[in-house]
This record gives structure tokens, sequence and C-alpha cells, in this order.
């Protein structure tokens, strides 16, 4: 049962820090803001982590920090920046979860997680699955959700059942076993506190970086929403009026173009909906969409959606985030 309840555990975690998927650990740091830093804001962004899955940018302010002193950021390099953010709302679907869990996290034949789903009961989080490793026994944990002081992300486990058996002293049956399961070098950015999981999801997550402190971990509907930061004050002016990707100041370098004092806006063509945006296939959009040159001669590009471009991929899976927006953070 030790081995059991351990990879139960260990699901939560990697699941958790796949939903934050853009879930972040650590401030910017002032010394890399240098001229080639390129400042960042979004509106209401759909943002594919995959052809199939989305995270939902509701809001973002920040920086994009060439990762090498002397270079600067590529949009067709996903390697060559870091995402600082000063603020966001950021939520994932449930489905979106499930998807990436099934897809990718256990996709392996010889996984010992597989069925995989994550639903929300109230301000809860329910896994649900079978340990394939254990025969295929079902398993089903809950637990909450909460940001801790560092701006790390703390899952609280309240309950862990498997076969219909509920399994208690959580910590006693771990044991030194735990230890094992979730060596840093295995599952880097997970550690075990008492009945908790602390996670560190910038240590799991795929290019681009991401800098930043989590301030709130909530469940809204169907998603988990996470706040970064501090909300800047209100009333400040939004450089656009519907749903947009803005980057102004220093460096950035998209398709052949190389901007010195870059002011690109990239804009959804049809604000009704939010914007779909795939970085994989973001010179699709452009293809489709149009330009135009501000009097400033900065650029803004009016883009058709991911999913509605002329060679939409296959219709989403079941993990899709849905395209409703989220509350916003009370």
């Amino acid at each position: 049962m030790n081995r059991i309840t351990c990879t139960v555990l260990l699901l939560v975690a990697v699941g958790c820090c796949t939903a934050g998927r853009p879930s972040l650990a650590k401030p910017p740091q002032q010394k890399r803001r240098t001229t080639s830093a390129v400042q960042v804001d979004m509106r209401n962004v759909m943002y594919y982590v995959t052809d199939h899955v989305a995270v939902h940018i509701l809001q973002l302010q920040g920086l994009i920090v060439p990762t090498k002193r002397q270079g600067l950021p590529v949009f067709d390099d996903v390697q060559s920046f870091t995402l600082a953010i000063h603020y966001a709302e950021i939520a994932i679907g449930m489905d979106a979860l499930s998807h990436i869990l099934n897809h990718y996290v256990f996709a392996a034949p010889d996984a010992p997680i597989m069925d995989v789903t994550v639903t929300t009961v109230g301000t809860s989080l329910k896994v649900q699955g079978k340990l394939h490793a254990q025969g295929d026994l079902p398993f089903e944990t809950e637990g909450t959700a909460v940001a801790t002081p560092e701006g790390h992300m703390r899952m609280h486990t309240r309950k862990v059942t498997v076969a219909q058996v509920s399994v208690k002293g959580l910590m006693d049956l771990l044991g030194l076993q735990s230890a094992q399961l979730l060596n840093t070098d295995k599952v880097r950015g997970v550690r075990l506190e008492g009945n908790d999981l602390l996670l560190d999801p910038t240590l799991l997550l795929p290019p681009p970086h991401i800098e930043g402190r989590v301030t709130e971990v909530r469940i809204a509907g169907e998603h988990i929403l996470q706040v970064f930061g501090t909300k800047p004050p209100s009333g400040a002016p939004h450089p656009y009026s519907g749903n947009y990707m803005a980057y102004r100041g220093g460096q950035l370098r998209v398709g052949t173009l190389t901007m010195a004092d870059a002011d690109v806006m990239l804009i959804d063509m049809d604000p009704q909906d939010p914007f779909d945006v795939s970085l994989a296939h973001y010179k699709d959009q452009l293809v489709a969409g149009y330009t135009q040159i501000t009097p400033d001669v900065g650029l803004r590009v009016f883009m058709r959606d991911f999913h509605k471009v002329q060679h939409p991929p296959p219709p989403p899976q079941r993990g899709t985030l849905s395209r409703q927006p989220v509350a916003p953070p009370r």
C-alpha cells in the first residue's frame, strides 16, 4: 500500500505542475532588465501549449528577456527568451489538464498511471484514474491548492482512496520511500512537507522559461486560476480595446524582421471570443490576416485565430480548454 500511495501523490504533483503551465517561482531579477528586454502586455489570449491544449491568459504584464547576455528574444526560438511576469491571471480547464496527463505525462505503455480524469468539486480538486503498475486498481485523491508565501503552490491532500479504501496517516505510510519516488533527479520541483506537496512548477515546464511569483490559486468553475504578482493600479489604459499581445521597447526578432525598439501588436480579428495563438503556427495566422503601419512606424498585425485558419488542425481532444472567459479574481 505504501508504494500505491506514493504513486498517487506523484500524479497529483506532476498534474498540478502541468496545470500551472504557466506557474512560476522566482520574481524577475533586476539585473536582467537590459535594453534588450521587451515589455509584453496580453489580454484575453488562449495560448496553445500543444495543437490541442491551451491555457487561458486573461491578462498579463511583464518582460521578455533574452536568455543570453548578448542575445535578443527571437519569436521563432522559445529557448532564446524568458517571460518574466509582473502580473498575470492564467487559467487551465480540467479537460485540458486531463488531456496533458493522459497524452504526455503518462503516455508510455508502461506508465504507472492511466485513464486520468481531473475534475473540480466546489473549491477542491479531484483526481481519478487507474494504477496500471498495480493491476489497474482505481484510485482517487481530493484536496485543495493554495499559494505559499514563497510563491510556490501547495497541494493540501485531504483524502486518498485506492480501490474504494480510504488511506489515512499519509506520511506514516510513505516513510522513507517518498524520497525515492520524489527524487529531484526524476521529479524536479516537487517535495513533501507533512501531508502536503510543495510544487515549484518552473522546474518542470518546457520552454519558454517563465519567472514570477504565484500569489493566489483558486478554483473558478471548471478551471484552476493562478494569479501571479501584484495587480497594477486600476485605471491604467490598455493599448487596445480588444484581445491582443503587445510587445514594446528593446530588441525583438520576428521571422526575418529585427527591431531595435520594438512596437508590435498582434490583434485578434474576431474579438467576440478569446485570441487563439500558437507560437508553433503563428506564421499561418499571420498569412491569414493583414498588417498596418502606424505613423510612428509601429507594426499592427491583425491575426486570425489559430483554430480558424484556412487549414485548421483536427478537432481538439477533450483536453482543450473552454473558450468561455473565466471570472477574474475577487
